[in-house]
């Protein structure tokens, strides 16, 4: 996963800057910049401008950036799984590199698996579902930043066209999705780390927790979307493991997943049900064409 530049050494760097062109130069937050930017909160979320001399400094507001430590933290070497505070209003722009969409109108393509994306998935031939029974869609989504994204996905043919009118139903509410790419082997069989928040579809792999039995993911038959905000709950087994803080469904935020709302309205529409209806247990992410 790439790696960004921490806030605490962005603002101090700013702050070095200005330093270096004006040694008198005292920093007040409560001065006025000339001719201040108005700037939105949903594009750009803060919690205020600094001006430093010539620079100004952005405080940006917890929850809406993404952490360095983001992915790199197995659970195991946690000495806790309380929810970080800063994935406690999760509300992160999707990875570095993620392309933006080409307009703010949703825009889709259904198309079959490129060899180059197979390679990068985790397809293979022990899989229960053939390559040329997949398809591979690209499709534009809101980030929790308000910018259009384009996203990726590999489904089984039967649904390409179903999944795509969900999205859009998705899009046109301006439904936030933190990433939207496609899962690889390693990944998937990687310790965890307790935090990741993609949505995806095909990925060759079991039931969760049952060895022997392929999941609907094997087969492109069923789509997580947010898991962060949507935990997965059996008994005591939280996953992510860092989610707890959104099994309390009263406060609600961006990202989350309700009964009756326009993901769940959505999928009900093409026939597949929600994991968030279930009594064994409860999957607040998950969708499926046969409603397992």
């Amino acid at each position: 996963m790439r790696r960004t530049p921490g806030l605490a050494a962005s603002i101090g760097f700013a702050l070095f800057l200005s330093a270096c062109a004006s040694p008198a130069t005292t920093v007040s937050p409560t001065a006025t910049p000339s001719s201040p930017t108005i700037i939105s909160p949903i594009t750009a979320p803060t919690l205020g401008t600094y001006p430093v001399d010539t620079a100004i400094v952005t405080i940006l507001e917890i929850g809406t950036y993404r952490p360095e430590w983001l992915g790199q933290i197995l659970v195991s070497d946690r000495d806790t799984v309380d929810t970080p505070e800063e994935l406690r209003h999760r509300r992160f722009p999707p990875p570095p590199g993620t392309p933006l969409a080409p307009s703010d109108a949703f825009t889709s393509s259904i198309g079959a698996v490129p060899a180059d994306v197979a390679a990068r998935s985790s397809w293979s031939s022990e899989c229960p579902v053939a390559l040329e029974d997949l398809r591979y869609l690209e499709m534009t989504f809101w980030g929790f930043d308000g910018n259009a994204y384009l996203g990726e996905m590999m489904v089984h043919a039967d649904h390409a066209h179903d999944v795509v009118t969900v999205f859009s139903a998705l899009y046109d509410a301006r439904f936030p999705i933190e990433e939207m790419r496609i899962y690889s082997r390693e990944e998937i069989f990687a310790p965890p780390t307790g935090d990741l928040n993609n949505t995806s579809s095909f990925e060759c792999r079991p039931v969760a927790g049952v060895s022997g039995t392929w999941s609907q993911h094997a087969y492109g038959r069923a789509i997580d979307i947010n898991p962060f905000q949507n935990p997965y709950l059996r008994g005591t087994a939280l996953e992510p493991a860092l989610s707890g803080s959104y099994l309390d469904r009263s406060n609600r935020r961006e990202g989350m997943i309700r009964r009756g709302d326009v993901v769940v309205t959505a999928f009900a529409g093409i026939g597949w049900g929600w994991g968030g209806n279930w009594t064994a247990l409860t999957d607040l992410h998950h969708f499926s064409w046969n409603s397992k």
